[in-house]
């Protein structure tokens, strides 16, 4: 089987749709479905399962295009390899960050990562943390920012920052009378949580036990973005848990918010960088790690 082919293979695993994998590997619908099936007649297999309203992987299939996957992450590998082995901070760096990480380290990371390695831009992308490092694993992606827990086989990972939670309330509950809060107190109030998913949401219930405790999350609403939560909190609906970088970069002068710190044990979060242990350029890994130390978030401690 020719690269073509694999790329076509993985394409229609992945999106059990002709025509959108077609899309994603830039060429027709008939070359596509033409080059597959002259693929299982070659080799006397049928890789997938073709309806009208479906396609799906066979169990031969199923094996084939895990393996092609792993075939064409070594081929870019090699790619990788011979353009970049001269320079490895000459190329895109493809970064991955998790939704409640990537508005608030972006802005400041990547003109300090433009000044250390102008010839590397980054190509972006927010997700979950399961689907940043399934991206990853597959080397859709070079390196990727999480939180901790994560562990995955053959990833290498480090901190590179603490970051504190906050309280954030409307300015008129009564907790805004004290400078800090305690974690049971956050536990008695209507809380507002991310959605199930979303990784920050474990975090703030694994630094919070309380939270996790009979009636401590029972009845919270749930929000799908950080910003979206800051709206339900200024509308009254209740009070939230945030990163401090979330809380530093709203306006100083919101009269619809009020941040308080939490008293200790102040409950916090460890991010890290991560990426494949065979990922051919660690240079570039330093040099991102550099420009995040120089240009953390508002609110975190470098480590």
């Amino acid at each position: 089987m020719t690269l073509t082919e694999l790329r076509y293979i993985v394409a229609l695993a992945r999106e059990r749709h002709f025509g959108h994998a077609a899309e994603k590997c830039h060429v027709s619908q008939p070359t596509l479905s033409v080059a597959v099936k002259k693929v299982e007649q070659r080799h006397g297999v049928v890789l997938f399962e073709r309806s009208s309203a479906d396609v799906r992987l066979t169990m031969m299939g199923e094996q084939i295009a895990r393996q092609a996957e792993r075939v064409l992450e070594e081929a870019a590998r090699l790619k990788e390899i011979v353009a970049q082995g001269k320079d490895p901070l000459l190329g895109p760096l493809r970064l991955g960050a998790i939704y409640t990480v990537a508005p608030y380290l972006l802005p400041r990371l990547i003109p300090a990562l433009h000044a250390r390695a102008p010839r590397m831009p980054l190509y972006l992308q927010e997700n979950f943390t399961v689907n940043l490092a399934a991206q990853l694993r597959r080397g859709d992606l070079d390196v990727i920012v999480v939180a901790l827990p994560f562990a995955e086989p053959g990833v290498v990972s480090r901190v590179v920052y603490e970051e504190p939670f906050c309280v954030v309330m409307p300015p008129r509950h009564p907790l805004t009378q004290q400078e800090r809060v305690d974690a049971r107190q956050v536990a008695a109030e209507n809380l507002l949580l991310l959605g199930n998913g979303n990784c920050f949401r474990d975090q703030v219930v694994q630094a919070c036990p309380q939270l996790s405790a009979p009636g401590g999350t029972d009845g919270s609403l749930e929000g799908s973005s950080l910003e979206t939560v800051r709206y339900m909190i200024a509308s009254g609906a209740g009070i939230s848990v945030v990163p401090a970088s979330a809380a530093a970069s709203w306006p100083a002068e919101d009269d619809l918010l009020s941040v308080r710190q939490f008293s200790e044990p102040v409950p916090v979060r460890k991010v890290v960088i991560a990426w494949r242990a065979t990922f051919p350029r660690p240079q570039a890994i330093d040099v991102l790690r550099a420009a995040i130390v120089d240009c953390p978030p508002p609110g975190v401690l470098i480590v």
